[in-house]
Parts: structure tokens; C-alpha cells; sequence
């Protein structure tokens, strides 16, 4: 069954990934032409040819067959994956024999083979490489997906034996594992409806179907946002302080829209865009500020708030049948928080000191704006959003006599991975990398690496995909192609994707934030490859959603470690190392605006938790929900309109994917880090003996136990919020 369950967590990430027509001339035909007939159909010739997914891959470790695979293989894959799965399933439900672990749990967590490495490569491929085969493909199949589950996690009969095995679990003679595999199961099938009426579950049906489609048409309504808002710019001048290479990518990025002699500042889906942070021009700044929160709510075919009031609207009510007062107490009961209370309780006590900072450093911004206006002998202007990085930068070259452009020469991207990313991980853990080429890849820029342990062993395959493109999600973020399991005996590949811009020609150089996004992601990926699990369903980042960040927090840790930093940190042209003295104020301006960084994560933590604690009745329609983002703001005091929240609802990917009232989880995870760091640097940091005992105790435990004690089983105490709020500059005295 981790096969369904997977599935269903593929759905909800497919939530948050995009799409747009960034495809080849074939594949854009053929989506053309399943728009207008049954995909089913469109896909029979496949079927007939041999489909790759109706076999496991014989490629190393299962790796997917990239060259074989085709849009036309995924409809018919999906088609006979959910047939099989749920004859399979109804062959464990209608079994005479009594319920046991093997003939049922185990006999799920067996099942569903094809479905499960369909859905995966697919969601996957939609969030790094969309095209219009593909988004027709994952708007016919959301909702058919969300039907097939609903009649594996609805079906009596195979309830009425997890229940059976459930009550009887401590005098099976199972290890622990096993147990946890029994609770696990019991509590996705009734948080999925399990136990409700015959009545209640047909209208649990509607929702979950009627939510698979709005899904999918948010997700892919933000990617055609970002490409439609794009700001194009008429002259090299209005451009002024940016490198010759983004130039040169804004350029290229105009022709290919037909803008020959004209320039094009693409979008993140972040609210504030890098390059306001170098635009000399106020004007060009502003506007790339107002096209990026404009996003999803201007009353064109992709706006967002129609479909945000109806999603919402339906997660509460779905949440009322539960038997949860709101959608947030459904969702947090199974995460480590627990309530909305113990997430309320931790924003709001870091949100007064987080706001108070933010507005010192904006009184900061603006002497330097007014210093800088009386100079040139004009009048001054008031700090807007559109202001904030531009100046901070200027403020940190003032205070700290360095800016961020200093840095980037040290940071050729391939050198980051290799001897930064890699290196740290083999000093810490013992691993070494070797590239290969002879595996497929979907895009020619994706590198693949074999990873080994310390003994010579294959620990798991790697997937770099480092450049953005525009047929690919916003973001950075780590999944998975194979699950580590003892039971199937498979090693796990594991994939990180970040979005960097990819320069016309030369090398690519990272920006500080870029390096350490790249730690960050790794440190997913090692919670992936280092899982050592019995059950397919435990493995790797299986963890709750506010403690799977943690790992990949605590691995960032070794960006600015002086002895890696010292091993990466070359200048692409020379080979020399970075000065220690630029070094020095890398570290020495570790905490300059972190009120800003602060405030405008939690001004999104906590609107989204303003809008999944309240029930259906107190959800606007689509004209009012700009107005009940302004208010929640407002509410929780994060309402400094020189520092917007990071994300604004309407491009909100977070909280209507995966992490629906589960933003919070970055906060929450990074207590956990705080402590997990200052516990590695007391007991001497860079060392295997570290390495080995978070590997032992953590890393490689995925979800095969409760959270908190992988926790306390690495640290031997309960976190304290002490170091984050040293970590973030907070003054600590503020808070209650």
C-alpha cells in the first residue's frame, strides 16, 4: 500500500508543479491532438509496442529509461497500473483467510508496482520538464488518480482486516517496524474516510475528485503566470547594474519570444525577484515588483482566487467530515506539532521580535535612501518593497565593505557540487561521487553521479538538475525516482533541482543564497540515499511534513565551514582561493537582514494557517480573497508593507500542494537544526564520528520511527528555541 500512499503524495506535489508548451514538435503535436480524444486511446499503439513502465528498468539500480520513455507511454501505464493495483487490492480485501500481517499489510505494501513507478517518473517529469502532452495528460488523470485511491482507502472489506490487525498489533510477535507499519496504515485510512458512512464517503469521493482538478489547474495557471508576466524592457541602459551575463540571458530570453532588441527579466514564483536587488533603474524595479504580487489576480484566464476560494472552501468541509473543527487541525494531528495552538504559539512569539527588527532595518534603508537623495540634491522618497534588497545590499557593502557580486566569481556551479556539496560529504560521512554519462537523461544539462560508501559499496545513484528552464517548477527541491527498502531490495535514486539561470556562454556563477541552496538540497538527498528501512513506506524523507526540512537545514551548515569553503571556494579564472578576509565578512553579515528574511516567511506561515483555520462558512469567494490575505496580515502583525510575505496567495504553491497548513514547517524544523548545530560544533563539527552518529540515528531511520525521538536519539535532549532565535539576530528579550 506505500505504493497508493505514494501515489497520493504525487498528487499532491503535482499540485505545486506546472506546466506550459515547452515541448518538441512530436510531443506538442501529440498533445494537441489528446486534447480532443480519450488519452486512453491516444496511447494504445504504446501499449501494443512494449510500454517501459510495464517492466522494471534494467538500467543500474532500476534508473528510469529517459530514452525510451514517451508521452504516449503514460495514459496506457496508468490505465493498466490502476487496473492491476486494484485487482490486486481487491484479492487482499475478499481473501477467506483471517487477516495477517503478511496476507494484508504486507500484501499492500507489495502492490501496485506499475502504478507507482508510472506516477512517479511522471509527476516528476511535470515538475522538471512540462510540455503540453504532459499537461493534458496530468489534467485528465488528476482526478482519475484521486478516484483510484479513494477506492483502495474506502474499500470495507479491506479496512475491516486493517482493523482487525490494528487492534491485535502487540500479540502478533512483530518487530517494531512491522507495529509501526500496522499504526501507519489504520491512521492513513482513517484520516482518508475510512470510517465514515456509505453517504458521507460518496460526497468524500466528489471533494477528492473535484479538489484533484482545481489542483492541477492552480498548479498550472502559476508556471503560465510566470512566463505571462515576464517584464520585458525596452533598452540596455534601463538595465543598469546588471552583470553582462544576465544582460546577455535577458536578451537571449527576448528573441526566443520574438523581442529581438528588447530584454526580458524572467520571474520566480517568490514574491521578491533577484534582480531588484542590482536594477539601478527605480522605475524597472517597481515594475518587476508589481508584475511579481500581481500574479493570479488579475482577471485574465490564469488568475488563481476562484480557484484558492473553491479549494479552500472544500478542504474545510472535507475536514468537517473528518471530524476536525478545520482543515489545519486535520492536517496537524498528524505532524509533530500536533494542534494548530502548539504552530500559533511558536509564529506569534517569533513574529514581534521578527517585525520589530525588519522595521529597524527599514529605518536603516531609508537614511541610506535620504543620504543618498540629498547628495544627488533631490528630494528623498519613501522605502517601498520594490526598494528593500536594493538598498540592503548597499547597507551591507557600507557596513561589511563587501557586496554579494564579490563572491560569485568563487563560485563556478560545478565546483559548489563537486568539491563543496560532495566534499562535505565525504569528510563527514565518508562517501565519494563518480560522474557517468552513460546513463539517460531528459535534459542534456542533468548530471548523474554513482555514490559510494566508505567501503567501496554502491550507497544510491544521484541526479543534478541545476539550470531553470521554462518548462520547469519555480524553486529548489529533492525527490525521489527508487525508494531504499530491504523488502524490495531496492538502493535508492535520489534527485536535487534547483533553478539556476543558465548564462549564455562562460561559466555559471552562484550567488551566495544559490550555494547554500544547493547544501540545503543535498541534505535532502542524503536523507534519501542513507535510508536503511525494511518497508518501502518508511523510506527515506517519509518523515512529517514540519520534520523533513530538518536534515536538509542542518547540511547547510557546511557552506561557510572554513575547511570546505576553502576546498570550493576558488576563483573560476585564477584557482585561487577565496580571501579569508572576504570570508571573514561572509560570516560577519551572517545575520544582517534577518528581520526582513524573518517577516516575510512568517507573513506566509502565517496566512496560511489563517486560512486553513477557519471553516467553510468564513472563506471568501474569489473577489473577496485579496482582501481576507490583507486582513490576516493585519491580524498577525506582519502587515509592514515594506516587507510583503514571500509568497502571496494566488501563487502560493506551498499551501496548495504538499504543504497545505504546513508552511510553518520550515520554522518549526529549523529549532530543530539550530539545535542539531550547535550540538555538532560543541562535540568537535567536521568529523565521521558526527557524520556517522547523525547517519546512524537519524538519516537512516526515514519514518520507521516517531520523530521527535530520532531527535532526541541524535541530541539526547528536547529541542529549545533558544539558538534560533540567536541564529536570527532576534532580540530575545522581546519575547514572551
Amino acid at each position: 500500500m506505500k505504493h497508493s500512499l505514494a501515489l497520493a503524495m504525487a498528487m499532491v506535489l503535482a499540485g505545486s508543479m506546472s506546466a506550459c508548451t515547452d515541448a518538441t514538435d512530436t510531443d506538442a503535436d501529440a498533445g494537441k491532438s489528446r486534447a480532443t480524444q480519450p488519452l486512453a486511446q491516444a496511447g494504445a499503439a504504446a501499449a501494443e509496442a512494449g510500454n517501459p513502465f510495464f517492466v522494471e528498468s534494467p538500467l543500474p539500480l532500476h534508473y528510469p529509461q529517459f530514452d525510451k520513455i514517451k508521452d504516449g507511454d503514460f495514459a496506457p501505464a496508468f490505465d493498466r497500473g490502476m487496473a492491476d493495483h486494484l485487482k490486486e487490492v481487491t484479492a487482499i480485501a475478499d481473501n477467506d483467510a483471517a487477516p495477517s500481517f503478511d496476507n494484508t499489510i504486507l500484501a499492500l505494501e507489495k502492490s501496485g508496482q506499475i502504478l507507482h513507478r508510472t506516477s512517479t517518473v511522471f509527476f516528476n517529469q511535470v515538475g522538471v520538464d512540462t510540455n503540453d502532452a504532459r499537461k493534458a495528460i496530468q489534467a485528465e488523470y488528476a482526478p482519475k488518480l484521486a478516484a483510484h485511491r479513494d477506492a483502495v482507502m474506502l474499500n470495507p472489506q479491506l479496512f475491516a482486516r486493517i482493523q482487525t490487525l490494528y487492534d491485535t498489533r502487540n500479540q502478533l510477535g512483530l518487530d517494531a517496524e512491522s507495529v509501526r507499519l500496522i499504526e501507519r496504515y489504520h491512521t492513513d485510512y482513517v484520516r482518508a474516510g475510512a470510517k465514515l458512512s456509505d453517504a458521507d464517503k460518496t460526497h468524500l469521493k466528489e471533494i477528492n475528485g473535484t479538489l484533484a482538478k482545481l489542483d492541477t489547474r492552480f498548479s498550472q495557471n502559476v508556471l503560465a503566470e510566470v512566463n505571462d508576466s515576464a517584464v520585458v524592457v525596452d533598452t540596455k541602459e534601463q538595465l543598469a547594474g546588471l552583470t553582462d551575463e544576465q544582460i546577455g540571458a535577458a536578451a537571449e530570453a527576448a528573441k526566443a519570444r520574438g523581442l529581438d532588441g528588447k530584454y526580458v527579466i524572467a520571474l520566480l514564483n517568490t514574491t521578491g525577484q533577484p534582480p531588484e536587488a542590482q536594477l539601478q533603474d527605480r522605475a524597472v524595479r517597481e515594475r518587476l515588483y508589481r508584475a511579481s504580487v500581481a500574479r493570479g489576480s488579475r482577471g485574465n484566464a490564469y488568475d488563481n482566487t476562484a480557484i484558492v476560494s473553491q479549494i479552500l472552501k472544500l478542504r474545510a468541509e472535507k475536514a468537517k467530515m473528518l471530524g476536525y473543527p478545520t482543515y489545519a487541525a486535520y492536517v496537524l494531528v498528524d505532524e509533530t506539532a500536533k494542534t494548530p495552538e502548539a504552530v500559533n504559539a511558536m509564529l506569534t512569539q517569533l513574529a514581534p521580535p521578527a517585525v520589530a527588527n525588519a522595521r529597524r532595518e527599514g529605518a536603516v534603508l531609508q537614511a541610506m535612501i535620504d543620504k543618498e537623495q540629498a547628495a544627488k540634491g533631490q528630494p528623498t522618497f519613501q522605502l517601498e518593497a520594490w526598494d528593500w534588497v536594493y538598498y540592503a545590499e548597499k547597507v551591507r557593502a557600507e557596513k561589511y565593505d563587501f557586496d554579494e557580486s564579490q563572491l560569485k566569481p568563487y563560485f563556478e556551479m560545478k565546483s559548489v557540487l563537486e568539491n563543496g556539496v560532495f566534499y562535505a560529504a565525504g569528510q563527514l560521512y565518508g562517501l565519494s561521487f563518480k560522474q557517468r554519462t552513460d546513463l539517460p537523461v531528459y535534459n542534456p544539462d542533468v548530471l548523474v553521479y554513482d555514490v559510494y560508501n566508505a567501503d567501496g559499496s554502491q550507497l544510491a545513484i544521484f541526479i543534478a538538475d541545476m539550470y531553470a528552464r521554462p518548462s520547469k517548477r519555480g524553486g529548489a527541491w529533492m525527490n525521489s525516482y527508487v525508494e531504499q527498502s530491504a523488502l524490495t531490495g531496492n538502493l535508492p535514486i535520489v534527485a536535487n533541482h534547483l533553478n539556476i539561470t543558465k548564462p549564455a556562454s562562460g561559466p555559471t556563477l552562484l550567488t551566495w543564497d544559490e550555494v547554500t541552496t544547493a547544501f540545503h538540497e543535498f541534505g535532502h538527498a542524503l536523507h534519501g540515499m542513507f535510508s536503511n528501512v525494511k518497508y518501502p513506506y518508511f523510506s527515506g524523507t517519509s518523515v512529517p511534513r514540519d520534520f523533513v526540512e530538518f536534515p536538509s537545514q542542518v547540511n547547510e551548515m557546511w557552506a561557510d565551514w572554513p575547511s570546505v569553503l576553502a576546498h570550493y571556494a576558488r576563483h573560476y579564472q585564477t584557482g585561487e582561493a577565496m580571501p579569508k578576509a572576504l570570508l571573514d565578512k561572509v560570516l560577519a553579515s551572517s545575520k544582517f537582514n534577518q528581520g526582513f528574511a524573518t517577516t516575510e516567511y512568517l507573513g506566509s506561515a502565517m496566512l496560511d494557517q489563517s486560512w486553513h483555520q477557519v471553516g467553510a462558512d468564513k472563506i471568501p469567494e474569489a473577489d473577496g480573497v485579496m482582501a481576507f490575505e490583507a486582513a490576516a496580515l493585519k491580524a498577525n502583525g506582519t502587515d509592514y508593507a515594506a516587507v510583503p510575505p514571500r509568497y502571496r496567495t494566488p501563487y502560493f504553491s506551498h499551501i496548495m500542494g504538499g504543504y497545505a497548513a504546513g508552511y510553518y514547517a520550515y520554522i518549526w524544523s529549523e529549532v530543530l537544526d539550530a539545535n542539531t548545530v550547535e550540538w555538532i560544533k560543541a562535540h568537535g563539527g567536521l568529523t565521521r564520528a558526527n557524520g556517522d552518529r547523525f547517519r546512524q540515528t537519524l538519516l537512516s531511520q526515514g519514518g520507521s520511527k516517531d520523530a521527535m525521538q530520532l531527535f532526541s536519539d541524535f541530541a539526547g535532549h528536547e529541542p529549545q528555541i533558544q539558538p534560533l532565535l540567536e541564529r536570527r539576530g532576534l532580540d530575545a528579550a522581546t519575547v514572551d
